[in-house]
């Protein structure tokens, strides 16, 4: 990274600090280590080894986002928080946006929605661009469903597709390979990562919103219609970030933690799941978080083409042939 670029870096988290701090929310700083994590089968985690020399040793694990600690001073503070620190990701090669360990901006707010929380991020990147931002950079943000994505990119129903017999006919109908023996998720996965995803407009920002209730998450579920409160960011073609109308109720937090604890049965770095972590949410206040990966938002708000131009000691490209 460049001297200019540390220095414009810089000035961008005091501006993000700023930003949050004169709202009233409060900055938190939670441990990077956890006994037990979240489950998202979609994740790796880093596992490492609390050893104590005269007693029997404990797992603990990096955490891929400061999400676990956060929502616990959530439901102890009732106040909204956000937080700048390490986030911890296994199994992603290494790219030109991705890092093993990358900086994330996480910012939870209290009596509001998804749909709150673009206008939100919006103010944000208006005070975060600088002069040499791409017009394809800044707001105002473009907003389009899953569902109309699908319709106008690849042609198809979405709302139709909820059985995975169609959904698996769908995406071979389209010239895909998918498994028979493949979840209605993965299917999904495949035209989404293959058909839409790619063709999403690059113009300026753009807010994927109402992700498919199938797809497990949580995120608070729609009512009458079969998505969630989520929307992720693009900005050029790149996910900036993530955002949920937080999941408040214990039973289904729960459910989340049953079936994505047996997914994970299968990755490749199992860790510890603490299915109690769900009754934190018994008097849960109603709010909406959102995880902004910064490496990411700092790399297009700077026009720069790799995340390797805006952090410090990156990875190696040759890291992922291995030692």
């Amino acid at each position: 990274m460049t001297i200019q670029n540390m220095k414009a870096r810089s000035r961008m988290v005091t501006l993000a600090r700023d930003f949050f701090l004169s709202r009233g929310y409060l900055e938190t700083e939670t441990p990077l280590l956890a006994p037990s994590l979240i489950p998202e089968s979609s994740l790796e985690a880093f596992a490492t080894q609390y050893v104590h020399p005269y007693a029997p040793g404990k797992p603990l694990y990096l955490l891929p986002s400061p999400e676990f600690w956060m929502k616990q001073l959530i439901a102890q503070t009732g106040a909204s928080v956000f937080q700048l620190g390490k986030a911890f990701r296994n199994a992603e090669s290494v790219s030109r946006i991705h890092n093993p360990e990358f900086t994330m901006l996480e910012y939870y707010t209290l009596g509001s929605d998804s749909a709150d929380n673009i206008g939100l991020t919006e103010e944000l990147f208006r005070i975060l661009a600088r002069e040499e931002t791409p017009p394809r950079a800044r707001p105002p943000f473009r907003r389009i469903t899953m569902a109309q994505a699908f319709k106008d990119f690849v042609g198809l129903d979405l709302d139709s597709l909820g059985d995975t017999g169609r959904m698996i006919e769908a995406a071979r109908g389209k010239d895909l390979l998918v498994s028979p023996k493949a979840t209605w998720e993965e299917a999904f996965n495949v035209v989404f990562l293959s058909l839409v995803e790619p063709n999403l407009p690059m113009d300026r920002p753009l807010v994927l919103d109402e992700y498919p209730t199938l797809i497990e998450c949580l995120a608070k579920e729609i009512p009458g219609k079969p998505y969630k409160e989520r929307w992720e960011l693009y900005v050029e073609g790149i996910e900036i970030a993530n955002c949920f109308t937080e999941m408040a109720e214990p039973q289904a937090v729960r459910e989340y933690f049953d079936s994505q604890g047996r997914k994970k049965l299968e990755s490749l770095v199992p860790h510890r799941i603490d299915y109690g972590y769900a009754e934190i949410f018994a008097n849960f206040p109603p709010c909406s978080g959102v995880a902004v990966g910064f490496d990411r938002l700092t790399m297009v708000l700077l026009g720069a083409k790799t995340i390797e131009e805006v952090i410090n000691f990156p990875f190696p490209k040759d890291f992922n042939s291995g030692i």
